[in-house]
């Protein structure tokens, strides 16, 4: 996958944060579908920072968490435009300072945007890494993924390497029935050779 980026449509920092803000625990699909409508009413940060609830909260109603989501997109911008000059900060320390902003989110903006060697984890890394061995069963939590995995991945491919293990866990590493028969990297994976040892077993049962 030579070509490896996210799938949300984006043209600027501030419309990539949007985005990621809107994807938590919903499709990047739905994302773009909405996003639209909300650039052409917002088009700067300074704008959204004026939004009224009841004027942005219709736009992103077909998106989980509607509600809280329009509360942390305003407050989000408010933020920045008072602390920040309107400029979306490049700085994992400073992105999680914003209301609604995670260390996920952080790292996926500065990863995106700027190339930072940080590493994005989400359900569908956690469970790739997991699975293929890139990171060790004692790495229980999102935290402890993303050290291991930066540890060990070269820096000037973690921005990358975040997108490589999005799009397989997507479409290949599937959560139910991962299509281990079209996956390229089967035969260095530990649930492949798991579920293969499993299978002899059985069979020779």
């Amino acid at each position: 996958m030579p070509v490896a980026e996210t799938e949300l449509h984006y043209e600027n920092p501030y419309q990539l944060l949007v985005a990621v803000m809107l994807s938590a625990q919903c499709t990047d699909k739905r994302v773009n579908q909405s996003t639209p409508a909300i650039f052409r009413k917002y088009p700067t940060v300074k704008q959204l920072s004026k939004a009224r609830f009841e004027e942005l909260f219709p736009l992103i109603k077909s998106i989980s968490y509607p509600n809280n989501k329009t509360k942390h997109l305003i407050a989000m911008a408010q933020k920045v435009v008072a602390e920040y000059g309107g400029e979306i900060p490049m700085d994992v320390k400073e992105l999680v300072k914003l209301p609604g902003v995670g260390r996920k989110t952080a790292n996926v903006i500065t990863s995106v945007i700027d190339k930072q060697p940080n590493m994005a984890v989400d359900t569908h890394v956690y469970r790739v890494s997991k699975r293929i061995g890139l990171a060790s069963s004692k790495a229980k939590t999102p935290l402890a993924v993303e050290k291991e995995l930066t540890r060990y991945i070269p820096q000037n491919l973690i921005h990358k390497a975040h997108h490589w293990l999005i799009l397989h866990g997507r479409y290949v590493c599937t959560a139910r029935n991962p299509k281990c028969n079209e996956c390229g990297l089967a035969e260095g994976c530990n649930y492949f050779t798991k579920s293969k040892r499993k299978k002899n077993e059985s069979f020779e049962n």
